[in-house]
């Protein structure tokens, strides 16, 4: 850690390194902890999760995200270690970052009580600390706007006028999050000039400028960044379901319209509809927001509905082409919610599975990675070691994640009963049996 003469030192912008807690070990916490070392920081992340906390130390990754097992072995305990204990990384830290988890409740509105409680134990460490220069609270959870002064501040804060307040959201894609910290195409800050002045400096050896503004803009930032890619895929989708009618290949169209430059070609994939930890949670965040506010989101509210009904979708294809599915043994190839992850949350193959076993069909599985987390889901499900176990003997497959191992599937499919294939992403190419894609 930094001595007092360092410390001053590095207030006075002749070092670049700082002390930095991070307070949350899950893809957000984790990834930033173990970037800000490879940047030359002193890291302490913090966790109840005694488990997630000796993984660390021993280098070994919590989760399951590229690059970062790599990162985390040349680091543990030789400039990264974590804790359970606020008291062993708060006082000694320039910077503490909040970085956990932030889900919706049943109306679909944040649940902050995580962020309370993460808030409450910062200040309390804060006000042990025998310390005299400034320290730093930043907000990288998602949080609606006035989240971080309002429930924040005063949690951290309490009368001290020592502890600066920032937000610095985070735009990290899961599969690639490592790759995305060190590689950003933006970095926004929101805070009063000497909090967000130090916040910049921990990004200063990645040549990224940041954008410097206030807190509330900084929250609405990532709100209205996530918001508008998944309004992109759900257009995608709607304009999918379109040409499906018309005997269209919506992916010919997307390409097209994608060399726009007002438009670029990301995000414009039709498929089964989006899913992970951030999409459909802050679209709904934003609409709960919104509805406080006295205003009817009715483009967001287009947004959830459509990608909502896009799974199923696939149910209805299959029915069609097969008929009853009781008794019937489907295939579900892809149960994360995208490749390269293991995350299941809101991943479009669960109200599929949902939909198929209320039918009585027999749904057997497959996944590279999440077979594991989704049996907490449904346990009853027959989870397979290959594909071609899946498909073995099945009536149907639904294709619901694009991993590329399944673009090389073929003769695979011939162990079928009767190759009947629906394709959420455009996975595979077949030229016998039925194949269908969702939206093309």
């Amino acid at each position: 850690m930094l001595t007092a003469d360092e410390r001053d030192s590095r207030n006075r912008g002749e070092v670049s390194f700082m002390n930095v807690a991070i307070i949350g070990t899950g893809y957000v916490g984790t990834v930033t902890g173990a970037c800000f070392a490879e940047l030359g920081h002193n890291v302490v992340c913090v966790d109840i999760d005694s488990r997630k906390v000796d993984l660390i130390n021993a280098g070994i990754p919590p989760i399951h995200e590229p690059e970062l097992a790599e990162l985390l072995k040349k680091h543990a305990r030789a400039g990264l270690r974590a804790t359970v204990d606020y008291n062993d990384a708060i006082p000694s830290s320039d910077i503490a970052f909040i970085c956990v988890g932030t889900p919706s409740d049943e109306d679909g509105r944040i649940d902050l009580s995580i962020v309370r409680s993460a808030s409450e134990s910062i200040g309390d460490a804060l006000k042990l600390a025998d310390r005299d220069s400034y320290h730093v609270v930043v907000v990288k959870s998602t949080v609606v706007p006035g989240t971080t002064e309002n429930v924040v501040a005063p949690l951290v804060r309490g009368e001290r006028d020592d502890v600066g307040i920032a937000m610095n959201p985070e735009f990290l894609r899961e599969g690639k999050a490592v790759y995305d910290f060190m590689n950003p195409d933006k970095i926004v800050i929101g805070g009063d000039p000497r909090s967000a002045g130090m916040v910049a400096r921990l990004y200063e050896k990645i040549p990224c400028k940041a954008t410097l503004t206030d807190i509330r803009t900084a929250e609405m930032i990532k709100y209205a960044n996530n918001s508008f890619l998944a309004t992109k895929i759900s257009y995608a989708n709607e304009i999918g379901n379109i040409c499906k009618k018309l005997e269209i290949d919506v992916y010919e169209v997307m390409s097209a319209i994608g060399k726009d430059f007002r438009i670029s070609e990301h995000f414009l994939n039709a498929g089964a509809g989006f899913g992970g930890s951030c999409f459909p949670k802050d679209v709904k965040a934003l609409i709960g927001k919104a509805e406080e506010l006295g205003y009817d989101p009715l483009i967001l509210r287009a947004v959830v509905r459509v990608n909502e009904e896009q799974p199923m979708r696939m149910i209805e294809l299959l029915v069609k082409q097969i008929g009853d599915v009781r008794g019937r043994r489907i295939a579900i190839l892809g149960l994360a919610f995208k490749n390269d992850t293991d995350d299941i949350r809101e991943a479009r193959s669960i109200p599929v599975i949902r939909k198929l076993l209320g039918m009585g069909a027999s749904v057997a599985a497959y996944d590279p990675l999440a077979a594991e987390n989704m049996r907490t889901v449904f346990p009853d499900v027959e989870y397979c070691q290959s594909a071609a176990d899946a498909l073995s003997g099945a009536d149907g497959c639904l294709i619901m994640t694009e991993w590329d191992e399944f673009r090389s599937l073929d003769r695979e499919f011939d162990a079928m009963n009767e190759i009947v294939v629906i394709d959420g992403r455009r996975a595979v190419s077949l030229d016998r049996g039925v194949y269908e894609g969702i939206c093309w």
